[in-house]
């Protein structure tokens, strides 16, 4: 028999293993923690007694060539909301109240899902001192309501190149998930223009404080402190006294057109670069808006009121986003391509009776004056815009085949983004075979490139479609010996002692390699335009020799399209302008006494509106 100590050493020896296990468990687990996960622990140790806090850098400002400031930055009251108070509908009603805002756009700021989940939203700026006074009196009443000061942007200038200058707004999403992303929730970054385009120049670095708390979250101490670095000016290539210039002269042909009897032109745009350098010196859009009305956040009412359909897209940079017909302005690049390919010379003769029958009587074709303009040359052809001379030299294009016209044309940048250094930029449109047969991939029988096809694009009809900023480089480029300069609006970006760390070099985008014989043809047929021909009525008395060029284009189902686009001194010349006013009506008299008023601010001359009369096409 076994005594009752043998009995126990079965349980003695499982107890013994249990205890043994569960050693090995703790040292195990011990190991993990100390060894294996030690660094993390003490990170999250350390992060439970640190906070960190970071202080937005302000944004770099925006000047203009002169050093006049665009944009700039200027101290404000803000309201902010928890998060948390989205729900509370009747302190959001007393907000309401107070701040004299819609319930609903309150709630949609507040309920905003860019911001990190536990931050305050801001939901009004420029809180008047009355309302600041009665929340600060009113705590208790507005619980998870605070009222701060923020830095946002200003424009000293008003609403001035509202589309060169684009707006700044709260980080997006997609912009926190890039790859590397700099931001941070509730980080204000550009959004439209230069403030988009100069990003990385204008954000600022963050100011960083590491603070030391205690257990219950209290401050002790400051570890560390970095102070913000504001980001830098950037100088851009616009004068704002030739930009505003720009923008009256835009809205006095709207005006022009309307007495015109063309009540729909509501919309264009202007340019104004420099030929030598490929500076934009002004460029304007119309209709326009107010950078301002971002700030802080843009109400649901006035985003509407920006991007409705029978709003015309104020938002939209129509001199390098919207496309249009070039017209009568296209027929420098085809007689030039005919001079270059030998297809008509200055004094080749043309016979004008009103209309053109040279594909045959069943496709025949008309001039925009249906008299005739009698016998031509090639030079008066220019200067009287007859589509004649331009039938004739377009089909003569058409049966060498080669597609050379569209060759030449994309030489001078048509067809093709310029570069600019703006976000938006379209590349227009150079139709050929090959786009006709893609574009018609479902039509068989709308496929093939037809005669009428080229005589069409000879005139800058068709399926052409040029950008205001194409049209005023392809024109620099015939001034500037056939070298089109790539455009820019950086001119240089400062430090913070506002020297230059960085400035903008001329830089050429089409060396078109055209006759310099031709291009002096080209230049005397376009002055003749201005002194005798179709934009005489807008450039009489002008004290500087100007060479331009007007259109009217046909659009279906709109009234025409107006356009005038020139150069001047044309001795030696400094400055391109375009002018397009949508539905305006004829480019010699609408467009073209705003071209006048827009090179005369730029070679600083007398500002006057001239009334003219036009009715080329």
């Amino acid at each position: 028999m076994t005594d009752f100590r043998q009995q126990l050493k079965p349980r003695f020896a499982a107890l013994g293993f249990v205890v043994l296990a569960v050693l090995v468990l703790l040292l195990a687990r011990l190991w993990t923690l100390q060894v294996l996960n030690g660094s993390a622990y003490a990170q999250q140790a350390k992060e439970n007694r640190v906070r960190e806090v970071t202080t937005e850098a302000p944004r770099g400002r925006i000047l203009d060539r002169n050093g006049r400031e665009l944009v700039t930055n200027r101290p404000t009251m803000a309201v902010v909301v928890a998060p948390s108070a989205k729900n509370d509908e009747k302190l959001l009603a007393r907000l309401s109240t107070v701040l004299n805002m819609p319930v609903a756009d309150i709630k949609a700021r507040v309920s905003s899902v860019k911001l990190a989940p536990l931050a305050s939203r801001t939901v009004a700026i420029d809180v008047p001192m009355a309302a600041v006074s009665y929340l600060s009196e009113h705590e208790v009443d507005f619980p998870g309501v605070e009222v701060r000061t923020q830095a946002v942007r200003k424009y000293p200038q008003g609403a001035l190149a509202a589309h060169v200058l684009g707006y700044a707004g709260e980080v997006s999403q997609s912009e926190l998930e890039m790859v590397d992303s700099p931001y941070q929730y509730g980080d204000i970054v550009g959004k439209a223009g230069a403030e988009k385009s100069f990003e990385k120049v204008l954000q600022g670095d963050r100011g960083r404080q590491l603070i030391e708390v205690d257990a219950a979250g209290r401050p002790r101490r400051v570890i560390l402190d970095s102070e913000p670095v504001a980001g830098r000016d950037v100088v851009l290539t616009i004068d704002s006294k030739v930009q505003g210039i720009t923008e009256k002269a835009l809205a006095q042909a709207m005006s022009d057109a309307h007495k015109a009897k063309f009540p729909k032109a509501r919309a264009g745009a202007a340019i104004a670069v420099d030929i030598r350098t490929g500076e934009i010196i002004a460029m304007a859009s119309l209709p326009t808006y107010n950078p301002e009305l971002f700030l802080g956040g843009i109400s649901q009412a006035n985003w509407q009121a920006l991007t409705s359909k029978d709003s015309e897209f104020p938002l939209t940079n129509r001199a390098i986003m919207a496309q249009y017909p070039a017209a009568s302005t296209f027929k420098a690049m085809t007689g030039l391509a005919g001079l270059e390919a030998g297809f008509t010379s200055p004094g080749t003769t043309y016979d004008c009776e009103g209309k053109w029958t040279g594909m045959g009587e069943q496709w025949k074709k008309y001039c925009w004056d249906h008299a005739g303009h009698g016998t031509e040359t090639f030079m008066e052809g220019i200067k009287d815009s007859c589509d004649v001379v331009f039938y004739e030299i377009g089909y003569r294009f058409y049966k060498d085949k080669g597609e050379k016209l569209q060759k030449f044309a994309r030489r001078f940048g048509f067809g093709s983004k310029s570069g600019i250094d703006l976000p938006g930029e379209v590349s227009g449109r150079m139709p050929d075979a090959a786009w006709k047969a893609a574009y018609n991939q479902n039509y068989p029988e709308y496929q093939r490139w037809l005669p009428g096809d080229t005589v069409n694009l000879a005139i800058g009809q068709g399926d052409l479609l040029i950008t205001p900023l194409q049209l005023a480089d392809a024109y620099a480029g015939i001034a500037n010996g056939g070298k089109v300069m790539r455009p820019h609006v950086i001119k240089q970006v400062l430090d913070a002692q506002g020297k230059p760390v960085l400035s903008a070099t001329p830089e050429v985008a089409f060396d078109t390699k055209t006759s310099k014989r031709n291009l002096a043809s080209m230049k005397t047929a376009l002055v003749s335009v201005t002194e005798e021909g179709t934009g005489q009525g807008a450039f009489v008395g002008f004290p500087v020799t100007v060479a331009g060029k007007t259109g009217t284009a046909q659009v279906t189902g709109k009234d025409d399209l107006a356009l005038f686009v020139g150069f001047a001194p044309a001795e030696k010349p400094k400055y391109a302008v375009v002018v397009v006013i949508e539905q305006g009506g004829h480019g010699g008299s609408v467009a073209g006494p705003a071209a006048r008023q827009i090179l005369a601010a730029c070679l600083g001359q007398k500002i006057e509106h001239v009334t003219a009369t036009d009715s080329s096409r």
